[in-house]
């Protein structure tokens, strides 16, 4: 299965949701914007509007597991959100291993020298970036 043109990634949260953007040949994942968290039905409305105002063709939410693989609380808060969203939704929604993308975004602010408030703002929507890019990297040759 290739990848889609258009991919938009979510890393989401309580407070903040990352999103991502891949180019339009679904080969690079960039920091797209960060949307503060209010209630789920007004999230969900701000990501069709995401989606509609990118032309993406597909979803990629990113799912927190365990690092043994295992899904818990906050995965299941993911799955429901993304059956919501997708009902919402003329395009596919999936998940994929968020495992790390965090640390990964953290320590790559760290290493640009961002100040703590720059790290804060920005943390989110790379770390979606780093899960949109290991997505578009595992499906790329499939």
């Amino acid at each position: 299965m290739g990848v889609p043109l258009r991919v938009l990634g979510l890393d989401l949260g309580t407070v903040r949701i990352g999103v991502a953007l891949s180019d339009p040949l679904g080969m690079m994942a960039s920091p797209e914007t960060v949307i503060s968290c209010t209630d789920r039905q007004h999230d969900i409305a701000r990501l069709a509007e995401l989606v509609a105002a990118t032309d993406a063709e597909l979803v990629v939410v990113g799912m927190p597991t365990t690092l043994r693989g295992e899904h818990g609380i906050a995965a299941q808060q993911v799955d429901e959100f993304v059956a919501e969203l997708a009902a919402r939704l003329s395009i596919q929604v999936t998940t994929w291993d968020e495992r790390m993308t965090t640390v990964v975004a953290e320590r790559a602010l760290l290493e640009a020298g961002k100040s703590r408030e720059a790290r804060r703002d920005l943390r989110d929507k790379v770390a979606a970036t780093v899960m949109l890019q290991s997505y578009l990297d595992a499906h790329r040759s499939s």
